[in-house]
C-alpha cells in the first residue's frame, strides 16, 4: 500500500442539545472566532497545526461541559471533497469578512468627506476598531484570500486621515529597477497582468517575474515584489496596484490612466469609474485566465 501524506486536516464532529437556545449561538460564535468552516452539519473543519488544535480543544471543552458531545480527528479526504474544495471553503468564508469591512471602511470614508475634518477625531475610534476587526480576520485567514488586500488598503487609507502623514507619492525612477525580479503571487488575474504589462512597458521592458505562493515568501536579494500583501508595490487606498505604478512610474502617461482605471473596476468590483468597455475587457481575461493556467504564458 503507497504511503498517504500526512493529514492536513482537523474536524470537530459534535452534538449540542436543542435548549438553550443560547448555548448553540455561543457555539457558533466560537467556531467562528477560530476560522472554522463547515463540511456537513456540525462539523467543522480547520487546517491542522498546534494552534488549531488546541482551539478545537477549547470549543470541544465547553461543549461538553454545556451537556453536549464532541469528538475530534485528524482527516486525509479521499472521496468527495477535495483539498483544494476545502481550501475554496475557506477563501470565501474569508473574502466576505473581508468584504464587510472594506465596505465599512467606504462608508467611514464618505462620512470623512461629508461632514469635513471636525468629525477625524470622532472617526480615530472607528477606524481603531477596524483595524481591529481586520487583524482577527487575516489571523484566521489561513489560504490568503484575496480581499484581503482591498480591505488592507481602505483600511490603512483611512488612517492615514486619522494620523496624517506624507503622502508616499514619490515618481520614481525606472532606472533604479531594472535588471530585478518581480514577484507575485501565483494564479494572475486583472491587476496582476495589468501591473506586469506596465512594468515591461514604463520600467523595464526585460523584466523578469517570479511567481510564488501568496503566504510566507521571503524576497531575494534583487526581487521586488507586486500586488502582495506586505509587497512593495501593492494596493493603497482604494487604488489597485497597477494605479499605484502609474502614480508612482508614469503620472503623466495621460493614455494610461483610462486603462488602470478599467483595471481598478474589474479588481475591485466598486464600479467607480465605469467606462463602457469594462464589461468586454472583463469577459476577456476571464477567458484568458479560464484557459491558460501557466502564468509566465
Amino acid at each position: 500500500m503507497s504511503e498517504r501524506p500526512d493529514n492536513r486536516w482537523l474536524l470537530l464532529i459534535h452534538q449540542i442539545p436543542p435548549k438553550p437556545d443560547y448555548f448553540r449561538v455561543k457555539i457558533w460564535r466560537r467556531l467562528q472566532r477560530v476560522g472554522a468552516v463547515a463540511v456537513k452539519n456540525s462539523v467543522y473543519v480547520l487546517p491542522k497545526s498546534d494552534a488549531t488544535l488546541e482551539d478545537f480543544q477549547w470549543i470541544l471543552r465547553e461543549i461538553t461541559e454545556g451537556g453536549g458531545d464532541a469528538s475530534l480527528c485528524e482527516a486525509d479526504f479521499v472521496e468527495g471533497l477535495t483539498d483544494s474544495q476545502i481550501e475554496s471553503l475557506f477563501r470565501v468564508a474569508r473574502d466576505a469578512d473581508y468584504a464587510a469591512v472594506a465596505e465599512e471602511a467606504r462608508e467611514l470614508t464618505k462620512r470623512k468627506h461629508s461632514r469635513g475634518s471636525d468629525s477625524v477625531n470622532e472617526l480615530a475610534g472607528a477606524v481603531t476598531k477596524l483595524r481591529n476587526r481586520l487583524t482577527e480576520i487575516a489571523t484566521i485567514d489561513y489560504f490568503d484570500s484575496l480581499g484581503r488586500q482591498t480591505a488592507e488598503g481602505l483600511v490603512s487609507s483611512l488612517e492615514r486621515v486619522v494620523l496624517p502623514s506624507p503622502p508616499n507619492e514619490t515618481v520614481k525612477s525606472p532606472s533604479e529597477f531594472r535588471g530585478i525580479t518581480w514577484v507575485t503571487r501565483k494564479g494572475i488575474h486583472v491587476d496582476r497582468m495589468a501591473s506586469a504589462w506596465l512594468i515591461r512597458r514604463f520600467i523595464d521592458e526585460q523584466a523578469n517575474f517570479k511567481f510564488v505562493p501568496a503566504r510566507g515568501y521571503q524576497p531575494q536579494k534583487r526581487e521586488v515584489r507586486f500586488d502582495m500583501f506586505d509587497a512593495e508595490f501593492t494596493h493603497e487606498g482604494d487604488r489597485c496596484t497597477a494605479e499605484v505604478l502609474m502614480a508612482r512610474f508614469a503620472p503623466n502617461e495621460n493614455g494610461l490612466r483610462p486603462v488602470t482605471e478599467i483595471v481598478h473596476d474589474i479588481d475591485l468590483k466598486d464600479a467607480k469609474f465605469e467606462h463602457p468597455e469594462t464589461a468586454g475587457v472583463e469577459a476577456l481575461i476571464t477567458g484568458i485566465c479560464s484557459r491558460v493556467k501557466d502564468d509566465d504564458e
